[in-house]
């Protein structure tokens, strides 16, 4: 291979590799709203109910970087609402939620109705204001502590 081949291959891969970043990082945190979704029963995930409102499920890693900083925006949009639960699963030892749930990256959080039925699913880092957003949308959940 001649280096100007060789240099234009390298080229056209750190274009790609740029252009998939970016993408990446543009749906980073931002909501999809899922269109069908069956109830998911508590016990899935080891708990008994579900918030009386909605319930923030996020999956997590033992070796997630980013999961703590979600787990803390996560319970403190909780904190501050009455009725939202906010529910942290470790899909380390976990695996068939992570297929159950469709989860190809840590964090993802799943914003549940009081039944149960998946919403909204986030991938990635989350705001608080998108977080808070969705919940009024699910269930006319409004921030008590501002």
């Amino acid at each position: 291979m001649s280096p100007i081949t060789a240099l234009l291959a390298l080229a056209a891969l750190v274009v790609a590799a740029v252009l998939f970043a970016v993408v990446a990082r543009r749906r980073d945190g931002r909501s999809r709203r899922v269109r069908i979704a069956d109830a998911v029963e508590p016990a899935v995930v080891g708990l008994d109910r579900w918030g009386d409102r909605a319930t923030l499920l996020q999956f997590s890693t033992e070796f997630c970087a980013r999961c703590p900083g979600v787990h803390r925006t996560l319970a403190a949009v909780a904190d501050a609402q009455d009725g939202v639960e906010h529910v942290d699963v470790d899909l380390t030892h976990r695996a068939d939620l992570a297929t159950r749930f469709h989860v190809l990256q840590t964090p993802t959080t799943l914003v549940l109705d009081r039944h149960g039925v998946i919403q909204t699913r986030f991938g990635g880092v989350v705001t608080r204001a998108a977080v808070q957003a969705e919940l009024t949308r699910v269930g006319g959940v409004h921030d008590v502590h501002v």
